[in-house]
């Protein structure tokens, strides 16, 4: 698990991209699928039987020492931003086959199975649904996000149908709660709280909740040169005056945060009045209940801005996951793995959202956190150093060996 190996195929991910010069891999991309084929390679490499669900996701497994039975659960997504960072996602999926083939390599079967999950899609960069991957195996996955369109028109359904999947058959990848011991994932820290303690790993104690909406304004499009000011329904301008009001909201108590990610006007012509405008909201905080009360606010916010304009507003929630605690135990297990590498234990909130938010629905959730530049990510310039990797790599694997599966239940027929 040398952190140069580890770096050197990240690096070799990272060549997988759609941009020239830059990383973005995006759901059922013809680089999802180049992704995809390499690190079920890597998997197999690494002595675990290798296959890709349902919903796109790559899923390896290395048996226990009595075949068959559940499994603890490693993982990450392999999907990106657009111009994003080489680091976020493909580490953990990396590090934790790294620590299979580590495994196998010394001949060691655990007292149960280790299963590693590349998830097809958590950023929602092309559909602007998050998590799909993760949804899929916990069964959330909602059915009516496969009429979502991407930039090209191009629906979900079409989309997954393209890749030479069935969108029909997304419910066979779900896996019940009993195959699953527990969920850990490696990531890096998205934020500057290591860099500042000058600590190369952390442990995650609970991951904020989110909510996401795409929000169209429909108004009336015109010449840009013969419509008066007056008389005009121009969407973006109301789309304007929505963007602040988010803001204006988000401001007003602490641990909220409230973000335009994306905006556009339609038709897009230099002198043509906007007849349409979209944007996205994305909404965190670690308090659910003022997470709910923001959005609730800003609905109402859009509803007011856009009837002083008389222009309409349409408001879909394309995402929502309360805030997820990480499970005590998880914690300390973690925790025991970083003293182990004589490291002071940090424990610090995620602020940013990640696939272990859903898996928790279904198996007990632990993070591992590395330091990563700046605090940088979701950027070219988001990186982490080898040493810090390595040493995240070395934490993931002690936590591996050490866990301890929960004692069996009698069953009524044996009491």
């Amino acid at each position: 698990m040398a952190g140069a190996a580890l770096h050197a195929r990240i690096l070799e991910l990272a060549a997988i991209s759609a941009m020239p010069g830059g990383l973005t891999r995006v759901f059922m991309s013809p680089e999802q699928r180049r992704a995809s084929d390499l690190v079920l390679g890597w998997m197999r490499e690494a002595g675990m039987s290798a296959r890709e669900d349902a919903i796109g996701n790559v899923v390896g497994r290395y048996e226990g020492a009595t075949p068959g039975g559940p499994a603890l659960l490693l993982g990450s997504h392999l999907d990106s931003v657009r111009d994003a960072g080489v680091w976020d996602g493909p580490l953990g999926v990396v590090s934790a086959i790294a620590c299979v083939e580590t495994l196998h390599r010394q001949g060691i079967r655990l007292p149960f199975a280790v299963e590693v999950v590349g998830f097809s899609d958590e950023e929602g960069t092309r559909f602007g649904a998050t998590m799909l991957g993760s949804r899929a195996i916990t069964g959330s996955f909602d059915r009516a996000l496969l009429g979502l369109k991407d930039r090209d028109g191009i629906t979900m359904a079409d989309a997954m149908r393209a890749y030479g999947l069935d969108p029909e058959r997304i419910g066979q990848a779900q896996r019940p709660p009993e195959d699953f011991l527990g969920y850990l994932e490696l990531h890096i820290e998205q934020g500057p709280v290591l860099e500042r303690l000058r600590l190369p790993v952390g442990c995650v104690t609970a991951i904020a909740g989110a909510t996401r909406l795409l929000v169209t304004i429909a108004g009336q499009a015109g010449h840009a040169g013969t419509v008066p000011m007056q008389g005009r329904h121009d969407a973006i301008a109301a789309a304007a005056g929505c963007v602040l009001a988010v803001e204006g909201r988000a401001v007003m108590e602490d641990g909220l945060v409230a973000t335009v990610g994306r905006l556009e006007a339609f038709p897009g012509a230099v002198n043509v009045i906007p007849g349409r405008a979209e944007f996205t909201i994305d909404m965190r905080a670690a308090d659910d209940a003022a997470r709910l009360r923001m959005d609730a606010d800003i609905r109402a916010a859009i509803e007011r801005v856009c009837a002083r304009r008389d222009v309409t507003p349409t408001i879909v929630q394309t995402h929502a996951l309360p805030a997820a605690p990480c499970a005590p135990h998880m914690q300390r297990l973690i925790a025991g793995a970083i003293e182990a590498e004589g490291l002071p234990v940090r424990l610090l909130p995620s602020g940013a959202g990640h696939d272990a938010m859903e898996i928790a629905a279904i198996a007990p959730i632990g993070m591992i956190f590395v330091r990563c530049r700046g605090g940088i990510s979701h950027n070219p310039a988001e990186h982490a150093e080898e040493a810090d990797i390595e040493t995240g790599a070395r934490v993931l694997y002690r936590a591996i060996t050490a866990f301890q599966p929960p004692p069996l239940q009698p069953s009524e027929s044996d009491a």
